[in-house]
C-alpha cells in the first residue's frame, strides 16, 4: 500500500505513465536483489502496473509539405541516393529498420511491388509507387560503381558500405531544412505522413494495417 500511495503521488505531480514504469521497474529489481542476497520474502512491487499514458497523435506533414521533401534535383551521387530513400520511404511506409536492410533484390520492379523483412523478421510484400520506382532505378544504376565487393544493402555510404541508420536520419533533416521544411523531420514521420495519406484517399483502415506491418489494428487506429 505504501509503494501503491508513492505512485499515486508521483502521478499526481505530473509523472508520465512512462516514467512511472520505469521507476516501478527499477524498484522491482531492488527488491528481486533483496530477496536473493539478503532474504527478504516479499516483492510489494509485484503485480504492481504504472497508469496508462495518454497516447500522443504522430505528427505527419501535409502533402504539399511532403511534395516540396521529394523534390530533389541535384544529380549529384548522394542526391540521387537520398531522393530514392524518401521517395521509397514515402511510397511504401517503411521503418527505419526496414529501409536500411533492404537490398536490390527485394525490389520488384515489374509487379511494383517491395518485399519487406519487419518486426519478429515477419515479410509482407507492399506496393512500390511509380516516382520511387524511377527513383530507385536511377539510383540502382549509380550505385554499381559505388559498392564494395560483397555488398549487399540496397543503400550505401561514400564508402561503398551499408548506409547507418543515423546517416538516414541526419541526410533527411539536412534537406528538410534546405528545402524550407523546419519541423522536425525525422524517418517515422514519412512513415507516418504515408499511412495518414493513404487512409485520407482510401478509408480503408485495414490495408493500411497490412502496408505498415502492424500486428494489432489498434496500432493503426491512431491514424483515424
Amino acid at each position: 500500500h505504501q509503494v501503491r500511495r508513492f505512485v499515486s503521488q508521483l502521478h499526481g505531480r505530473g509523472l508520465s505513465g512512462k516514467s512511472l514504469a520505469r521507476m516501478l521497474s527499477a524498484w522491482r529489481g531492488l527488491y528481486a536483489f533483496l530477496a536473493r542476497r539478503r532474504g527478504f520474502k516479499l516483492n510489494p512491487c509485484m503485480g504492481l502496473k504504472a497508469p496508462k499514458s495518454a497516447k500522443t497523435l504522430p505528427h505527419a506533414l501535409s502533402p504539399d509539405e511532403m511534395a516540396r521533401l521529394l523534390d530533389v534535383h541535384d544529380a549529384g551521387l548522394l542526391a540521387l541516393r537520398d531522393h530514392a530513400m524518401f521517395e521509397l520511404f514515402y511510397s511504401s511506409g517503411l521503418r527505419l529498420s526496414e529501409l536500411v536492410h533492404m537490398k536490390p533484390e527485394d525490389l520488384d520492379f515489374g509487379d511494383g511491388t517491395v518485399r519487406v523483412t519487419g518486426k519478429g523478421a515477419k515479410t509482407r510484400i507492399v506496393p512500390l509507387g511509380r516516382a520511387a520506382a524511377t527513383a530507385l532505378t536511377r539510383w540502382i544504376e549509380a550505385r554499381t560503381g559505388l559498392a564494395r565487393s560483397g555488398e549487399k544493402a540496397l543503400f550505401l555510404n561514400r564508402q561503398g558500405r551499408a548506409l547507418s541508420p543515423r546517416s538516414v536520419q541526419v541526410r533527411l533533416k539536412v534537406w528538410a531544412k534546405r528545402l524550407g521544411l523546419y519541423a522536425n523531420v525525422h524517418p517515422h514521420v514519412l512513415r507516418h505522413s504515408f499511412a495518414s495519406h493513404l487512409l485520407q484517399s482510401s478509408g480503408d483502415l485495414r490495408a493500411v494495417q497490412e502496408m505498415l506491418g502492424h500486428a494489432s489494428i489498434s496500432t493503426t487506429q491512431i491514424y483515424t
